[in-house]
């Protein structure tokens, strides 16, 4: 199996537009809903690539690739959400630093 920037792209894309998609007035969630859902998911990457990375330590049959391809998916995934914590930081020092 590959994964080409191509296919991940149009994946990343799908699960946004889900996300970002305007909701009916009985279908609302916050963007802390948001926030937890995501951070769930990245934590989930992260025990997957752990368990891969055991197995494939251990001796069991696991190909290296997906043993690489979880520590990437994981390790972006946590990237990515350190850039959204740098953002958000940012954003909150911005608002207190203005006057009132």
């Amino acid at each position: 199996m590959t994964v080409s920037s191509v296919s991940l792209s149009k994946d990343i894309l799908a699960n946004a537009s889900q996300v970002l998609k305007p909701q009916g007035s009985q279908n609302k969630t916050d963007f802390g809903d948001h926030l937890k859902t995501a951070l769930t998911q990245v934590s989930a990457l992260q025990a997957q690539s752990s368990a891969v990375t055991q197995a494939y330590e251990a001796g069991d049959e696991v190909d290296v690739t997906k043993v690489m391809l979880a520590r990437e998916k994981s390790s972006l995934a946590f990237e990515a959400t350190m850039q959204v914590r740098n953002k958000l930081l940012s954003a909150y020092k911005d608002i207190v630093s203005m006057p009132v």
